[in-house]
């Protein structure tokens, strides 16, 4: 009996079913509790499965409990629901053993429960999952099975569905619309509110109101009101623009075909998987993903990837393949693939009709609707500083529970039940300042009203303090590092196996007219929309290189019917070419996986057809016919590469197949026609601002679609890679035949003068890095898993990365905890879905954009290089979470104080009046909670982290010791007042003597109307009130994170202000002996805490005593290397082991869709 199954890649599902006797009982709960059971329940859904129900089979489950993988173990309570297709008017039969739907491999057919006609199902995060009776599991609904072929799709789904079959389609996968629900306001108010903290916060502030104590009170809970009126205005507004959003792309008009009833306008949101539309020409929002399988069209697909550079499409090809169709197009599917929430701009026909596409995904199954998934259903982030202030804030509670037993041993025998309770409780809730969570949000705040001033958008602020401990940033190269468009710097010529002489630009003569200049006219995917022309900026500079122009699309006529046909024509500027212009006939557009793009091309009046290949040099020579590539190929490409150069290789071949061309047939046998090389500089800011990473020891490493040559000499140049450094480039191959997989180390050619130099790892210094191209990043992956720890913490260069690899990389990083948190900064985004992933799946990913807020990443800056990066990661991020840090010692160090001065007056059977508690409460501690944190960040970077755990030892050892100072003080205070000759054990009327009281009314609220107070509390009081105070200036610690004290002005003011008025009261009575303990507080607080406990390089050399190493991985990882003689190999070649054991494969490569 399958109890629990792998539901998705990081979750499991476990089945259980609801007992009668069981929901009666858990209802009795909830009303002897008064509400409280059914309450834990709401914050544990666990729980309330666990109580209400037993475990059984999914099968059987009408019930289901989720639980995540990873480290948070989340649970989440799903009802089994029932689809009921009998309504439908089926086709006669369908109660047979034979299909529902016309697809056999359906999943659909597997889940319908015959002769019923009745399937199951749940409903996960938007996503519908029914029950699959042949494999016993919920499988995905929503989309067409990945195990079609390119012929299956083509002919089952060519010339549409049913109408029945729609119909079942509709009923089983949902409309096919992203619908984003507003929240309304009262449901947004009662989420907040029913969190743990304000629940703790309500029980808190009513103990307080009955017991007189409203001033306060009254202002927390106005101020409770404010911080959820915010939440909730800000929570709301995010739904309301989501949806706004979304909804407008739910209703579009499509032209629907049918196998019964033609082709007829249809609303997008009927839309199902295996349904087929036309493109007619018309601008259109794409409502679903769909696979073209006849024509091609020109989107612009700048919704989900923020560029808006048009992307041909073209059909997928009519094959007779085993193959699932995506495995038959590699990584490259993606050109076939239409995906919502794009914009068709230009559709090109064939002879056969206007363009079709088949319906793949609805939805929120499609790209569109898992981005929109992803802002509705963020990844926790996993930080330990939240982790610790849970755990801190247990530990309190801890010591409020020793409190409340202590108070119940002292006024058992003295008053009431119900005072005894009450007594107990104040003590309780005094030990745990409930503002302890807000606390951490504080310095938050203020940091991102700071970045905003700057121009960095946040849309997580929580991530701003784990951005306080980030030392790894991933860089992009090409507009990132570099200037983000190209310049044509030259074109070298290849004749006879020979390269000919360079012809630079801008040069006063035109390139002259031969197959080079008709490779850089006609082999690009430029397009005129409104009479401009659009594309990728580096064709846009190719073709201005020629001085040719784009003609609007023009018709030709052909014997089946029109064509829309690129052409282009010499220009006025132009050298003088033998032809009137070149028909560009079909594209096979570039992708990062294939790194080439191919035209056919025509001359106009001429019937020869022409093939142009442009590409990354290693990839296009590598379909050229060998004697037409120069001898010196490869050392001409290096020349270029290595001084940063980004260059481009061109390609020719005469057709003579006619238009319809089988691809793998035409580029084979190419002649090589040259280099294009293409200048990138870096830009003013990247060396800088590089440097000053390297000083806060804040690693970077750049991840690039670029030549892996390019990219290192840009490492170089930007200082990536220091000067005396050795560069070991490593190249993976897989398996070839009998042959194992291999891993080659050598030594870079710019290395190789000084391999005398012994290569070493010194601390946080090397003299080696590591570089490597995609390819070899994807097999040592694979095959060489257990060398990538070893690889990554010294690797600074990875080449030719593909959009999912970058994710993986970014993965990998993280487990190795480097530094804790991987970054990302992204700031000219690939143009695939996937390059977004690395943005959203690194914990401070950065983008660059005009807009304020981007959905693609968590940081969004308006600053057009990598100045944000120290601003946002190293200053700002380092000031918030030592701000919050701050805060979240001193409340604990307050509500310490509070409860040793509390327990000590209990003790005499005695509490603080009122407006004693008023003034620490809202006049010292409320006022430095709020103003503490607007202390600036330092300006220079220190070349360390501040601590990211809130449970350390210079943390824990600096409160324990302050509660010890505390403590004893207060103590001495207590004991020496009663030995003073004036001492009267009660005076009168003034005692806050808790003493037996009628019925509604009690000791405290008696003794707040006393003018006088009593010995003890004169002396606990002002002891207590002093030690506040100077908490809150020991622990606004300025260097080396955040500017002095002194220019927070607000803070400082406030703090003068606190002390002047606590004087003036205190003096107002006051003997020599109690002048004399004050003084004494302020020098024993002051000298452990800034002396002792903030010295870090007294920290140091006591870790060094006692041995101490950190336990991250990266860590563990360089000592090992340190110590290990053969680290690293160079010149040096390793094949896979051969084992018994399954080979990993990593998860990301296995469901990626490169």
């Amino acid at each position: 009996m399958d109890l629990a199954i792998s539901f998705t890649d990081n979750g499991e599902i476990f089945g259980y079913k609801t007992q009668g006797w069981r929901r009666v009982f858990c209802a009795a709960g909830y009303i002897l509790s008064c509400g409280a059971l059914l309450l834990l329940f709401y914050w544990r859904p666990e729980w309330d499965v666990w109580a209400n129900c037993i475990r059984c089979s999914l099968e059987e489950a009408d019930i289901v409990l989720l639980r995540t993988t990873d480290e948070f173990q989340r649970y989440t309570r799903k009802k089994v629901t029932w689809i009921d297709l009998s309504t439908l008017a089926l086709p006669f039969g369908s109660n047979s053993d034979g299909p529902l739907v016309a697809d056999k491999d359906s999943v659909i057919n597997r889940a319908v429960m015959k002769p019923q006609l009745k399937i199951r199902c749940i409903q996960v995060q938007k996503i519908r999952y029914i029950w699959d009776f042949s494999v016993k599991e919920f499988k995905k609904v929503g989309s067409l099975e990945d195990s079609n072929t390119c012929h299956s799709i083509h002919h089952k789904f060519g010339a549409g569905l049913t109408r029945e079959e729609q119909k079942i389609r509709q009923l089983v996968c949902g409309p096919n619309a992203i619908e984003v629900e507003i929240h309304p306001i009262w449901k947004l108010l009662f989420k907040e509110i029913l969190n743990p903290f304000y629940v703790f916060q309500a029980f808190t502030l009513t103990l307080w109101l009955s017991q007189g104590y409203i001033e306060y009170s009254v202002a927390i809970i106005i101020l409770s009101i404010i911080s959820v009126g915010l939440t909730v205005y800000d929570l709301r507004q995010q739904s309301t623009k989501l949806h706004d959003l979304v909804e407008e792309h739910n209703k579009v008009q499509v032209t629907v075909c049918t196998k019964s009833e033609g082709c007829k306008e249809l609303e997008s949101c009927y839309l199902v998987p295996g349904d087929m539309f036309l493109l007619d020409g018309k601008k259109l929002s794409l409502p679903c993903d769909a696979v073209l399988i006849d024509g091609s069209c020109i989107v612009n697909e700048g919704m989900l990837t923020g560029e808006s550079v048009p992307v041909t499409k073209t059909a997928l090809p009519l094959v007779e393949s085993l193959m699932p169709w995506k495995t038959h197009s590699m990584e490259d599917y993606r050109r076939h693939v239409l995906f919502c929430g794009t914009e068709v701009i230009q559709t090109k026909a064939t002879g056969r009709g206007p363009a079709r596409a088949i319906v793949l995904q609805t939805g929120f199954n499609t790209a569109k609707g898992d981005l929109v998934r992803s802002i509705l259903y963020p990844k926790p982030v996993n930080f330990k500083l939240y982790r610790d202030a849970f755990k801190f804030i247990v530990g309190l509670s801890v010591i409020g529970v020793f409190g409340l037993i202590y108070t119940v041993c002292v006024f058992v025998s003295h008053g009431p039940v119900a005072d005894v309770v009450t007594m107990a409780l104040l003590l309780l809730t005094a030990a745990v300042p409930p503002a302890i969570p807000a606390a951490l949000t504080t310095g938050t705040v203020y940091a991102q009203r700071r970045l905003k001033k700057k121009k960095i958008f946040c849309i997580s602020p929580q991530r701003i303090n784990i951005c306080g401990q980030i030392n790894l940033v991933c860089f992009d190269k090409t507009g990132t590092l570099t200037e983000d468009g190209l310049d044509l710097w030259g074109i070298i010529p290849s004749e006879g196996s020979r390269f000919q002489k360079i012809h630079k630009f801008p040069s006063s003569t035109p390139l002259p007219w031969g197959p080079v200049c008709g490779a850089m006219a006609s082999c690009h995917s430029l397009v005129v929309l409104d009479k401009k022309i659009q594309g990728d900026p580096l064709d846009l500079k190719m073709f201005e290189g020629t001085h040719w122009e784009i003609e609007d699309s023009s018709t030709a006529q052909d014997g089946a019917g029109a064509l829309n046909i690129c052409v282009v024509r010499p220009g006025l500027k132009a050298s003088s070419a033998p032809v009137e212009g070149i028909a560009i006939l079909h594209q096979f557009p570039f992708s990062s996986g294939l790194q080439r793009m191919s035209v056919v091309s025509q001359k106009i009046g001429e019937e020869q057809y022409d093939l142009y290949m442009k590409g990354a040099p290693e990839i296009v020579s590598s379909f050229c016919r060998q004697d037409t590539v120069p001898v010196n190929f490869l050392k001409e490409l290096k020349t270029y590469t290595s001084q940063g150069f980004r260059v481009i290789a061109l390609a020719h071949k005469v057709l003579n197949l006619g238009k319809d061309v089988d691809v793998k047939e035409a580029e084979s046998g190419l002649v090589f026609l040259g280099l294009l090389v293409m200048e990138n500089r870096l830009k003013q800011e990247t060396k800088p601002v590089l440097r000053e990473l390297a000083a806060a020891r804040i690693r970077s490493v750049m991840v690039t679609g670029d030549n892996l040559q390019t990219a290192v000499t840009v490492a170089r140049n930007a200082g990536m890679i220091h000067t005396g450094s050795k560069v070991i480039l490593i190249e993976a191959k897989e398996p070839e035949g009998s042959a194992p997989a291999s891993i080659a180390w050598r030594l870079a050619e710019d290395c190789k003068a000084n391999t005398a130099e012994k290569i070493t790892l010194e601390g946080e210094t090397c003299n080696y890095h590591f570089a490597m191209n995609g390819k070899s990043y994807q097999v040592i992956t694979k095959y060489f898993y257990n060398l990538l720890p070893k690889i990554l913490v010294n690797a600074t260069v990875f080449a030719r990365m593909s959009p999912g690899q970058k994710s993986s990389l970014v993965e990998e990083l993280q487990k190795l905890e480097v530094g804790g948190v991987g970054g990302w900064t992204d700031l000219s985004p690939s143009s695939d879905s996937h390059g977004f992933q690395a943005l959203k799946m690194a914990h401070a990913g950065i983008s660059l954009s005009e807009q304020e807020a981007s959905v693609a990443s968590p940081f969004t800056s308006q600053i057009p290089n990598i100045q944000c990066v120290p601003e946002l990661i190293s200053r700002e991020g380092r000031a918030a979470l030592v701000a919050s840090f701050a805060v979240v010692k001193y409340l604990t160090l307050y509500g310490l104080i509070q409860f040793v001065g509390t327990a000590l007056l209990f003790w005499q059977l005695q509490i603080f009046g009122n407006y004693q508690y008023l003034i620490q409460d809202v006049i010292i501690t409320l006022l430095v909670c709020l103003t503490m944190s607007l202390t600036e960040a330092y300006p220079k970077l220190a070349p360390y982290r501040p601590p990211g755990q809130l449970i350390s030892p210079p943390l824990l050892l600096s409160i324990i010791l302050n509660v010890c100072f505390t403590t004893a003080m207060q103590t001495c205070g207590f004991l020496l007042v009663k030995q003073q000759p004036w001492y009267i054990a009660h005076c009168s009327p003034g005692n806050q003597t808790v003493s037996p009281t009628s019925p509604g009314e009690n000791g405290t609220s008696s003794g707040a109307q006393s003018t006088v107070l009593s010995y003890e509390d004169t002396t606990l009081w002002p002891l207590s009130s002093i030690n506040c105070i100077i908490v809150a200036f020991v622990f606004s610690k300025g260097k080396p994170f955040r500017k002095p004290i002194y220019t927070n002005y607000v803070f400082s003011v406030l703090l003068a202000l606190q002390l002047v008025i606590c004087l003036f009261l205190f003096f107002a009575d006051i003997d020599a002996v109690y002048s004399g303990m004050q003084v004494t507080l302020t020098l024993c607080h002051v000298t452990p805490q800034d002396v002792i406990l903030q010295n870090k390089h007294l920290w140091l050399l006591i870790k060094a005593w006692f041995g101490y190493q950190s336990n991250s991985q990266y860590r563990k990882w360089q000592r090992m290397l340190q110590s290990d003689p053969s680290w690293p190999p160079v010149n040096a070649k390793d094949f896979e082991a051969k084992s018994t054991d399954e080979i990993y494969i990593n998860p990301t490569y296995e469901h990626s869709n490169e």
